[in-house]
């Protein structure tokens, strides 16, 4: 293993907490999160070794995961197919906190996909300047996004 291999497997294993967040928010179905993960660690190894370290590391791997999550979400929504599943899950808890994070995730995958990246990257904590650094708008777009967004949420019915 080279330097470089090292280099990256070390990003991807100090990181990879950050990518499963992003991948989990465009599906909830375990082997399409794994899917869109490994479709982003190839887009990050292709573009790894010409990053120029002019912003963080996870602000740039933030965008790559982003940038190929909503791409593949595009391609999935074009190409709609009907998928056979139970109409239970043994597994699932039912308690209220879960009925509550299950119907935010609901309502959140309802969004667009950049309102999804950004209600993401505010749900990590991050400061409105390194979220609009990721998603390519400015701070002040971002707390009117986040508004508007936050009021369309309230708004959506449960279905």
């Amino acid at each position: 293993m080279n330097a470089l291999d090292q280099q990256f497997a070390q990003t991807v294993k100090e990181h990879k907490s950050t990518i499963y967040t992003v991948c989990y928010m465009f599906s909830q179905d375990a082997d399409e999160v794994n899917d869109l993960f490994q479709e982003v660690l190839v887009n990050l190894w292709k573009g790894f070794d010409s990053f120029e370290h002019r912003s963080d590391i996870k602000t740039w791997i933030y965008r790559v995961a982003l940038n190929t999550c909503i791409s593949l979400d595009r391609k999935k929504r074009r190409a709609a197919t009907v998928k056979v599943t139970m109409d239970i899950n043994l597994f699932k808890d039912n308690d209220e906190d879960t009925r509550q994070v299950d119907m935010l995730h609901k309502r959140i995958s309802k969004l667009q996909p950049f309102d999804r990246a950004i209600v993401l990257l505010w749900l990590e904590n991050l400061p409105y300047e390194e979220i609009g650094q990721i998603v390519g708008i400015s701070t002040k777009n971002v707390s009117v996004r986040l508004f508007r967004i936050r009021e369309q949420l309230k708004n959506m019915s449960n279905d």
